[in-house]
């Protein structure tokens, strides 16, 4: 499974990401590309812990091991809502989100070997295992809805 504690990973993700021009349309949902971009960011920020969010009551899916099965086997469904939290910060242009996006990757996976990790809103207690495999598969959902 692809993980973002792996260097090859993050790297075809950012060079996915770098495709991304404004005439991109989203194929489902109503981000546009900088606003995808910000989301990205802001959910990299909330699994370092620098943005704290609300927890949704999500009973199964945010229990072990419903969690970790829906994340490895199901993966992102389309339009599936999110927190308020890392969608409502105004964002730059693409191409300093993009700067932005690669910077949050990596001070993400420098914490590789961090024991304690913030609750996720809607999947609850996660291993270091499990937000690595999460942060590829967010951020491989969100390129794919806009083709790259």
């Amino acid at each position: 499974m692809k993980s973002l504690w792996q260097e090859k990973t993050r790297s075809e993700l950012m060079a996915r990401a770098r495709r991304l021009t404004p005439a991109h349309q989203a194929r489902w949902g109503k981000f546009t590309v900088d606003r995808m971009l910000a989301h990205m960011v802001d959910a990299f920020r909330m699994g370092m812990g620098e943005i704290e969010v609300r927890q949704r009551k999500i009973p199964i899916i945010g229990t072990w091991p419903f969690n970790v099965l829906f994340i490895r086997l199901i993966g992102m469904p389309k339009n599936a809502p999110t927190v308020r939290e890392i969608i409502q910060r105004p964002p730059l242009s693409i191409d300093a989100e993009l700067r932005e996006l690669e910077s949050a990757m990596e001070r993400f996976a420098a914490q590789h070997q961090r024991t304690e990790w913030p609750r996720h809103p809607a999947f609850g207690k996660l291993s270091r295992r499990s937000w690595g495999v999460l942060g590829y598969v967010h951020t491989d959902h969100h390129l794919r809805q806009f083709g790259v």
